[in-house]
């Protein structure tokens, strides 16, 4: 059996933790992938520098727009500061100057919502292939 992948999702909404608990609920009863949920850019970048954090998320999905810092700004901080880790940016406003930026700050993926959940299982589940795969 292989690790689940550790997913961090940072959104300012506290509905979307159980939308997503509900949508990927076969995946996290086989242990396929595990959820951390953080309403604020501050509290994701608390999070992940707690050392269980750092062994365990392979995965950001961040909100763009959110108060305070935004998913723009968490996205430089992470890939400053956590290189290693795969970012997929989720906004309600698919502009291009936001996917621009996000792509310029190392952004793997742009998620518009409403959420396309079985896309994105695909793309999350291909990341575990992806990075289990030998170099």
């Amino acid at each position: 059996m292989t690790k689940p992948i550790h997913v961090l999702v940072v959104d300012d909404e506290p509905d979307v933790e159980p939308m997503f608990r509900q949508k990927f609920r076969k995946e996290i009863k086989a242990k396929e992938i595990d959820f951390h949920f953080e309403l604020s850019a501050v509290a994701a970048l608390a999070y992940l520098s707690s050392s269980e954090a750092r062994t365990e998320v392979t995965l950001i999905l961040s909100d763009i727009n959110m108060p305070g810092m935004n998913g723009l700004e968490l996205l430089r901080v992470i890939k400053e500061k956590y290189t290693n880790l795969t970012v997929f940016m989720v906004t309600a406003y698919g502009d291009e100057q936001s996917r621009k930026i996000a792509e310029d700050y190392g952004a793997s993926s742009f998620v518009n919502k409403p959420v396309d959940f079985s896309q994105l299982k695909q793309d999350i589940l291909s990341l575990v292939n992806h990075t289990s795969a030998p170099v």
